[in-house]
C-alpha cells in the first residue's frame, strides 16, 4: 500500500537520509579516534553512497522521500486508475491520444515539458478544455536531471511550473522527473514548491519499444484498482509506417478497463 502524504510546508528528511548523515559523522568520528580504521570507514561511506544511488535509479522507491506509485487505497478499492501520458504535448500526436480518450469518456494525466507547453500554447489550452490536466515534468527534459544540484533542479521545475501557468492559468500540483530519475536534492525542493511526486505502478517502455502487444502486455497484466499507468505522447515509439505505439495501446488499455469494470480518473481528482 502506498502510503498517503501532502506535500510539508517544510521539507522532513527521509530516514534513509537521517541514517546517511550519521553514518558520515561517525566514520569521521572513527578515523579521528582510531586513524587505522580508516579502510573500514571508507568502505561504510562507499556503500551508503551505493545505497542512496540505487535509490536514486529506482524510480518507485520511497527511500528518498514520499513519492506515489499507487492511488489512495480507498481509491484503488472503488476500482480507479490513473492513465498518465509523458513528454508532450506533440502536435502529431496529441491530438489523436485526445481524440481516443474523448471516444472513452476517460480523463488523463498529461505530464508535460514547460517548453513544449510554451510552444504549443494552443495544444496545451486544448489538453486542459477536453478535461485533463497538465503537471509538471521539467522545463527542458534534461537527460542529466538526476545529476543537477539542488539550484539546477528548482530552476528546471519552477521554470516549467510558470511556463504551464502562463498558458492554461493553473499551477501543477504533481511532478514527474525525467525517466523518473532524481537525487537526493529532489524532495525539498518539491516540498519548497509544493510539489508531489507521482511515479508510476507500471509503465509500458513505449519510447523504446513499437512492439504493441508487448507494451500493453506491460501495462495490463494484472491491471488492478489503484493502478498509475505510464505512456509517453511525446518521444513515443513508431511502428512501421511511422504510427506512434500509442494510438494502437492505448485503445487496447481502455477496453480493458471497461472490460474489468475499472474506472480512469485524474490524478488531480484522487490525489491531494
Amino acid at each position: 500500500m502506498n502510503p498517503e502524504y501532502t506535500p510539508a510546508a517544510h521539507w522532513a528528511p527521509a530516514p534513509l537520509l537521517y541514517a546517511s548523515a550519521a553514518l558520515h559523522l561517525g566514520a569521521a568520528a572513527w578515523v579521528v579516534a582510531q586513524p587505522r580504521a580508516w579502510p573500514w570507514a571508507l568502505g561504510a561511506v562507499a556503500a551508503n553512497h551505493l545505497t542512496l544511488t540505487a535509490a536514486s535509479l529506482w524510480p518507485r522507491s520511497r527511500l528518498l522521500g514520499p513519492n506515489w506509485t499507487r492511488l489512495p487505497a480507498h481509491t484503488g478499492e472503488h476500482g480507479a486508475v490513473a492513465i498518465t501520458i509523458d513528454d508532450g504535448p506533440e502536435p502529431l500526436v496529441t491530438p489523436q491520444v485526445l481524440a481516443v480518450l474523448d471516444r472513452y469518456q476517460a480523463p488523463a494525466t498529461f505530464f508535460c515539458i514547460g517548453e513544449r507547453v510554451s510552444r504549443y500554447p494552443e495544444l496545451s489550452r486544448e489538453i486542459v478544455r477536453r478535461g485533463h490536466s497538465i503537471e509538471n515534468h521539467t522545463q527542458c527534459h534534461r537527460h542529466n536531471f538526476s545529476l543537477l544540484g539542488p539550484s539546477g533542479m528548482k530552476s528546471e521545475i519552477s521554470r516549467a511550473q510558470e511556463s504551464i501557468f502562463q498558458i492554461t492559468g493553473t499551477h501543477p500540483k504533481y511532478f514527474r522527473a525525467p525517466a523518473g530519475l532524481r537525487n537526493p536534492f529532489l524532495d525539498p525542493v518539491l516540498a519548497q514548491l509544493g510539489l508531489s511526486l507521482v511515479s508510476w505502478t507500471r509503465r509500458g517502455f513505449d519510447t523504446m519499444n513499437a512492439d504493441a502487444d508487448a507494451v500493453f502486455r506491460r501495462l495490463a497484466s494484472p491491471l488492478a484498482g489503484g493502478d498509475i499507468l505510464l505512456l509517453h505522447d511525446g518521444n513515443a515509439a513508431r511502428r512501421r509506417g511511422g504510427a506512434p505505439v500509442i494510438l494502437e495501446v492505448l485503445p487496447r488499455l481502455l477496453d480493458a478497463l471497461r472490460t474489468r469494470k475499472l474506472t480512469p480518473v485524474a490524478l488531480r481528482a484522487v490525489l491531494p
